[in-house]
């Protein structure tokens, strides 16, 4: 009943969009019907090209995700560990990470050029980031009285990491998981829009110039649903590392 529940909506607002368009309410130009896109997506299916730039496109997001994520959780862990790493680092890189991809998209092509290169390093650079700080946090938000239980318990260093430190930070690094991988997605839009011959950003960026708005929808739309099945993983990853994990879950939840 509950999965029911979250797709109403979107149905609901499919079937207004579909009715409408039929009725003429709408510039089938600037707003094709869902019939339409659907076609588009099928067309493009049979064709195989659809397929060409989602391999491509997943694989960028995969890399620079495990690139800048990879090194995100290690800063985290790094500079959360230690108070003299913290003022040594963390101003530098909260200042980084206020940067806009598309401000510095046109420094990365120059410097690394149009190749995969600046496109991998522009979606690390995003994916960096939320792991970073929420690993970062997560760390230092640990209750201070378990420390108390740790010296009774006589915990070596080792012993103090792994059975408290980041057992108890590791909803916040999960939460950092989960917004990395977005905003690698969101990376790998710029990315492809910047400078590419292939993948979903590109096909999106080319149906705009040739005015083709049923194609810019499937490229839309497809990046939504991708990014809503690699955070479906991550939520169940977290069901599983978290049954520990007690919290509210909605008063009228059944």
């Amino acid at each position: 009943m509950n999965v029911l529940l979250g797709w109403l909506l979107p149905v609901a607002l499919l079937a207004v969009w579909q009715g409408a368009g039929m009725m003429g309410m709408l510039n089938a130009t600037l707003l094709p019907t869902p019939g339409v896109i659907v076609e588009e997506f099928v067309s493009l299916t049979a064709s195989g090209e659809l397929l060409r730039h989602l391999e491509v496109s997943t694989w960028r997001a995969l890399l620079g995700f495990l690139l800048g994520g990879g090194l995100g959780l290690a800063a985290g862990l790094w500079v959360g560990f230690s108070y003299k790493i913290e003022r040594l680092l963390d101003p530098s890189l909260q200042m980084l990470r206020t940067l806009p991809h598309l401000a510095v998209a046109p420094l990365f092509i120059l410097w690394f050029g149009f190749d995969e290169t600046s496109k991998i390093l522009l979606i690390a650079k995003g994916a960096f980031f939320p792991l970073y700080v929420n690993t970062f946090l997560g760390i230092r938000s640990v209750d201070g009285k378990l420390f108390d239980v740790a010296r009774v318990l006589q915990f070596n260093r080792w012993q103090l990491i792994t059975k408290l430190i980041l057992p108890a930070s590791l909803p916040n690094i999960l939460l950092g998981l989960r917004l990395s991988i977005g905003v690698a997605w969101l990376g790998l839009v710029v990315a492809e829009m910047m400078g590419s011959s292939e993948g979903i950003g590109f096909l999106i960026n080319d149906a705009r110039y040739l005015s083709i708005t049923s194609l810019v929808f499937v490229g839309i739309i497809l990046f939504a649903l991708i990014g809503k099945l690699t955070d479906s993983l991550v939520k169940l990853l977290e069901r599983r590392l978290l049954r520990w994990q007690e919290g509210y879950q909605g008063g009228d939840n059944r």
